[in-house]
């Protein structure tokens, strides 16, 4: 890692994981494998961000280490990548497994449980399909319709005053890492 740590990715432990080298990571990660509009992709680190906010305004009052468990609900991706859910699948379980170890020791590394429990998971979940649904409209270039199909319209009230800005994967990095650390301190 850039951190000068070594993941060994098939056993990974918590003490080699840091916060810079999983916003790095996440900012030149690009969602929908690139194919958005603009001048720069949209990273994962930008999704994490967005996914982060959408649970916080469904979940008001919530504890920050529920936040911060949604800032890092797709953190493995810094080293293993993105890929659509059908890839996933085609993967295999190996991947899940993979993808479940690496979360779990990011976890422990921040001071949260190496399994979230599983009603903060369907919370995060909900706020990623709707980060998904505002993706797809407005910037990976689906009709509203087929959105909708696919990930559910959210309540217009959730997301007003949300858009998505496309920015240098640096920005991305600096802002990830800034909103890690506020919530770190909150802890």
């Amino acid at each position: 890692m850039l951190s000068g740590r070594r993941l060994d990715l098939l056993d990974p432990t918590p003490m080699d994981i840091e916060v810079e080298d999983i916003a790095h990571g996440l900012a030149f990660v690009a969602r929908w494998n690139g194919q958005t509009l603009g001048e720069f992709p949209y990273s994962v680190a930008e999704h994490s961000l967005l996914v982060e906010q959408l649970f916080s305004r469904m979940n008001r009052g919530v504890a920050e280490r529920w936040k911060l468990a949604a800032l890092l609900h797709d953190a493995p991706e810094y080293v293993i990548g993105d890929m659509i859910s059908p890839v996933k699948a085609a993967v295999g379980p190996g991947y899940g497994a993979l993808d479940d170890r690496l979360s779990a020791a990011i976890h422990l590394r921040f001071g949260l449980p190496a399994s979230i429990p599983a009603a903060i998971k369907k919370q995060i979940k909900t706020a990623d399909k709707i980060s998904a649904w505002m993706e797809a409209t407005q910037i990976a270039g689906f009709e509203m319709t087929e959105a909708d199909k696919l990930f559910g319209r959210p309540d217009k009230a959730l997301i007003r005053g949300i858009s998505i800005r496309l920015r240098p994967p640096m920005d991305a990095r600096n802002d990830f890492a800034q909103r890690h650390a506020e919530l770190m301190q909150r802890l």
